[in-house]
């Protein structure tokens, strides 16, 4: 049987789950997800878990925030006056907003906060800093 190679595609089942247990995404109910191992498409700790593994085989990896979506860095958090916001907007922690760079790129951010006078945005990615743990299953190689 085929063990997965850097440059293969690949198709997995996944479910990937934080420290306490609750689940930050899953394709179960869904098609696999499919990728080109190698390629930078997929976060690396799980890209290099792949190689080797065969149809069929399931495996459970645990992936540590430097080798995921980075650690969190407090610098990607910014004040903004909450007259930068339409007034109509209903502001909300958690809430997630696209922003405009200075050089015209589109980004997300989090709303960790707000006054009447600020909105504290975020930067991060939403699982920076975290722990992941993704059980998978090898469902096609080509």
């Amino acid at each position: 049987m085929t063990e997965a190679k850097s440059g293969d595609t690949v198709r997995l089942h996944y479910k990937g789950t934080l420290d306490d247990g609750s689940v930050f995404d899953s394709s179960e109910g869904g098609e696999p997800l499919e990728f080109t191992v190698g390629s930078g498409q997929i976060i690396p700790g799980l890209d290099q878990a792949i190689p080797g593994m065969k149809v069929g085989d399931e495996k459970t990896v645990r992936i540590e925030p430097q080798d995921a979506y980075g650690p969190h860095n407090p610098d990607a958090q910014q004040s903004i006056p909450r007259s930068n916001v339409p007034e109509d907007l209903p502001l909300e922690v958690g809430l997630q907003l696209q922003a405009q760079t200075e050089n015209g790129e589109t980004m997300r951010v989090t709303v960790v906060g707000f006054s009447d006078d600020e909105i504290v945005l975020d930067a991060n990615h939403p699982l920076a800093g975290k722990v992941l743990t993704f059980e998978i299953q090898i469902t096609g190689i080509n």
